[in-house]
């Protein structure tokens, strides 16, 4: 797959270069009369729309926003495919949902080299530039300029990456110096002859909202608490209540709450991270620094020790703390909008530029208790989207349209006149520009989201789901629950309606919905790499595993779940008969299904060791578990398979038929996984990959499963163990073993 889209990008380069591709009005791009209109892309982090003057902020004002609102449009309905920052520019940037462009999760390292819109704005002749937070761990790709923030970046006197990978350290207050960055890009940088797209991507608000000294003052009154900041968590799933995002319980003493020194409060307070931002500071920020938080802190700590505030007394100054340095940030980013205007307006390039206002996601300013982002409820999931467009944009339009961020690639591409590739998934909005904000009638109905950092920073778990204009209904592997929430009626989440009996019609058709916009989105969980650290003895067992792997000097390895697992079990007796002096590992992990081990194996399982043969028996789980789509599950299968390929190519594999299960040959389970087993014969090479089914070894004459092999019908017992070690032996003398 990865050779495939660098053999895409080559081709498209060379054909850049030879003048294969025309420019969208036939020809070649005469710059120099260019009037393909000019994009710039103000992005910032974790900006909730509940603190935007446009859409109806309560706690704060954003004047500069709130004039791309009113000279252009603010859509009401615009949805994150993936709550997390860099999933969430992963998915602008390719137009794809996060299990097909391969940034799942914070920590992955994007692939540059996969179609996205930037090189193709530039094959266009575009000139592209990205100023600020990248977050995606990989240089940027598309850009003709860029200088990016390493990692999360600091507010205070930050690091920037230069395009040699060198950095620079800056002096001053991130949101201004990027600001700072990117008018000057525009006025001297730039090749004045060519349409241009520059993104302008903020660190603000992102925790730990480190304000800029001159909006200290801001906020001296309380800030109206939400509604909801007390939430018991009643009435829906109790995942909602493992999280560790609470204000409450999760603030941190010195990164969150500016405190410096030791934790005095332990119970109230995290003591995990402390302010890296005023350990950048020089002496005249830190004087400023402490001269406004200093006098709050200790009045604080003298109530604490005079035992003076009540717990819930204590959490609305955590409150007051997070929610007044979150909105002192966001108003650093609307005078950066301003300035930006300002400048677009006085170069007279305004009038033929598209200027654009958004954020990776949603945020929590409280409600539910929470601060962050992750869960699929309206705060986080919804992100801003305001764009002004001249001649094109109506001033003052407000649009209920359903988008979603891998539409923006799209869009960009079609302002610039350039067919978007069939694999981007989103749908370009100019058709929804140009008619005032109205959808055309074969728009979308729904929107589907994912989240996947199961076993994570704040313990949200993986869950997925559908939104329409009315209902939401939410997905959790872990706990196999469905949530439906009735948006109308309780606009807040409180309760899930899933088993309200009024409701099984409308959970019934968004069930269908779910499943069918998975199918169209190309959803196949069993190819998306998962782990089950929340589990604490699967955890154990594959730090134990890791551990065992970085040792080397295997020959043998046994991959697979519960059934594999088992010879240390029922099979102890036979392993040590037959394997135990054959140099192996045990890499199977009950409960897991082919994504478990596609994890395990990315993640540190086969670390140090070449094994000469590896026995692959999975998949049983995803029948038992899901009942899942043999196809789906051979998909699954064959990563694996590549998997082993690509980290240890001299590796032969013997890959097990999927055991049968069941008592009887009519058993769902036990056909779901003859169907599985007719397409992964076919991976077999002769070479590599050796296929051996074994099932007819456990069957009696007329195909039962006899409780002498398998007491429950799925486990093995010490003869199954037998049967299964007599039946691979020859295999494995035939492969050098």
């Amino acid at each position: 797959m990865k050779q495939l889209l660098v053999m895409n990008r080559f081709f498209l380069l060379l054909a850049i270069a030879l003048g294969i591709l025309s420019s969208p009005r036939g020809g070649e791009v005469a710059y120099a009369t260019d009037t393909r209109p000019n994009i710039v892309f103000v992005f910032s982090d974790d900006h909730a729309l509940q603190s935007i003057g446009a859409y109806g902020s309560q706690i704060n004002e954003t004047p500069n926003i709130d004039r791309v609102a009113r000279e252009g449009a603010v859509f009401t309905n615009s949805f994150c495919a993936n709550s997390i920052c860099g999933p969430s520019r992963a998915c602008i940037l390719t137009g794809k949902h996060s299990h097909l462009n391969g940034f799942l999760r914070n920590g992955n390292r994007f692939d540059g080299l996969q179609t996205t819109f930037p090189p193709l704005l530039q094959s266009v002749g575009y000139q592209t530039a990205l100023i600020g937070k990248w977050h995606l761990g990989t240089d940027p790709v598309g850009f003709d300029y860029w200088e990016v923030l390493p990692g999360q970046g600091f507010y205070y006197n930050p690091d920037f990456i230069q395009m040699d990978g060198k950095r620079i350290r800056r002096e001053g207050y991130c949101t201004d110096l990027v600001t700072d960055l990117a008018i000057d890009w525009l006025r001297q940088q730039r090749n004045q002859e060519k349409p241009f797209l520059l993104m302008c991507q903020h660190k603000a608000p992102h925790r730990n909202w480190a304000p800029a000294a001159r909006h200290f003052s801001l906020y001296e009154e309380d800030v109206p608490e939400p509604e909801t900041l007390r939430d018991d968590y009643s009435g829906r799933s109790a995942l909602l209540q493992e999280n560790e995002m609470t204000i409450r319980n999760h603030m941190h003493w010195g990164h969150d709450m500016k405190f410096h020194g030791e934790n005095q409060f332990p119970d109230h307070f995290v003591d995990r991270h402390q302010n890296g931002e005023y350990q950048r500071m020089n002496p005249e920020q830190k004087q400023a620094w402490d001269a406004h938080y200093e006098p709050e802190n200790q009045a604080f700590i003298q109530q604490m020790k005079a035992g003076e505030l009540s717990d819930d007394e204590i959490l609305s100054w955590k409150y007051q703390r997070y929610i007044k340095d979150y909105l002192r940030t966001i108003a650093a980013v609307d005078e950066s909008v301003g300035r930006l205007l300002n400048y677009l307006d006085e170069s007279g390039l305004a009038e033929n530029t598209i200027f654009i206002y958004s954020s990776d996601q949603g945020f929590y300013l409280g409600e539910h208790g929470w601060y962050d982002k992750r869960w699929m409820f309206e705060e986080s999931l919804k992100m801003p989207f305001l764009v002004r467009w001249p001649g094109v944009v109506a001033p003052g339009t407000t649009s209920s349209t359903m988008i979603q961020n891998i539409d923006y690639g799209p869009t960009f591409l079609e302002i610039a006149g350039v067919e978007v590739p069939a694999e981007m998934q989103g749908r370009s909005l100019v058709p929804v520009l140009k008619a005032s904000g109205v959808a055309p009638s074969d728009w979308r109905d729904a929107i589907y989201y994912a989240y996947y950092e199961n076993a994570a920073v704040h313990e949200v778990p993986v869950h997925d789901g559908v939104r329409t204009d009315r209902y939401k209904l939410m997905f959790f592997p872990r706990s196999q629950e469905w949530q439906l929430f009735d948006l109308q009626k309780d606009p807040l989440e409180l309760k899930s309606v899933h088993d309200d009996p009024a409701m099984s019609e409308v959970l019934g058709g968004l069930k269908k919905r779910y499943t069918d916009l998975r199918k169209f989105y190309q959803v196949n969980s069993a190819v998306i790499p998962a782990t089950r650290a929340d589990l604490p003895w699967w955890r154990e067992r594959d730090q134990a595993a890791t551990e065992r792997a970085k040792q080397g000097n295997v020959d043998l390895a046994f991959i697979g779940d519960s059934i594999t697992q088992g010879w240390e079990g029922g099979g102890k007796k036979v392993w040590e008969e037959n394997y135990a002096a054959r140099k192996p590992i045990n890499l199977g992990f009950s409960g897991d299904r082919t994504e478990h081990v596609i994890w395990r194996l990315e993640h540190g399982n086969l670390s140090n060791i070449r094994p000469k043969v590896a026995v692959l028996t999975i998949g049983t789980n995803n029948t038992g578990h899901l009942m899942q789509d043999p196809q789906e599950v051979a998909a699954g299968i064959e990563r694996i398979l590549e998997i082993l390929a690509e980290k240890s190519p001299e590796t032969k594999v013997v890959l097990h038929g999927v055991f049968p299960r069941g008592r009887s040959p009519f058993d769902p389970g036990r056909l779901n996984n003859l169907a599985i087993k007719q397409i992964i014969r076919r991976f077999a090479d002769g070479d590599r990959v050796h296929y051996l089914d074994i099932g007819n070894a456990f069957l009696e004459d007329d195909s039962s499963l006899p409780e002498s092999i398998m007491p429950d019908a799925l486990h093995l017992s010490e003869e199954g163990y037998r049967r299964w070690a007599a039946a691979l032996e020859p295999k494995l003398k035939e492969l050098g073993l």
